[in-house]
């Protein structure tokens, strides 16, 4: 069975990639990605060779994929962990927020839109995407494709 903890010195307690990777919710190719990324420090080395990490990577790792549940590239994620870790207030977040809600507003029309589109397609009782026999298809794929321009259905 494995130790819990590698220990550097007194008091000092340091996990391994298992650990970190298992607590935070990713696995051990993430956690090396991300460290050849920068987004995470390089580990220090336990005597033995393995990799120790100090736990509070864990809260990191855990905020990161938080940040890129909120839409944000990892990317953008290096760039406002650099701008914390200066320890310089910022308005950058703030901002970056901003602007993902205004990505998050057009992704929701453009759902909006296909859902409705789907929805006719449902209505209307489409049969193909090529040879549709319905008579008002909302969908001009057929058309499109033998270069007609699309039939406008009737609402």
């Amino acid at each position: 069975m494995k130790q819990d903890l590698v220990l550097q010195g007194p008091g000092d307690s340091y996990l391994r990639s298992g650990q970190v990777a298992e607590q935070a919710g990713v696995n051990i190719q993430t956690l090396r990605y991300y460290e050849r990324r920068g987004l995470i420090a390089e580990p220090a080395r336990s005597p033995g060779g393995h990799r120790a990490y100090p736990p509070e990577t864990v809260t990191l790792l855990t905020v990161i994929k938080a940040a890129q549940r909120l839409g944000f590239t990892l990317e953008e994620v290096a760039e406002l962990l650099d701008t914390g870790r200066r320890g310089h207030p910022t308005p950058d977040l703030r901002a970056r927020a901003q602007a993902k809600i205004a990505e998050v507003d057009a992704k929701i029309a453009d759902l909006t839109t296909i859902r409705h589109a789907l929805t006719q397609v449902v209505t209307a009782g489409c049969d193909s995407l090529t040879h549709c026999t319905c008579p008002d298809c909302p969908l001009p794929f057929a058309d499109l494709a033998e270069g007609r321009p699309p039939r406008r259905a009737e609402r």
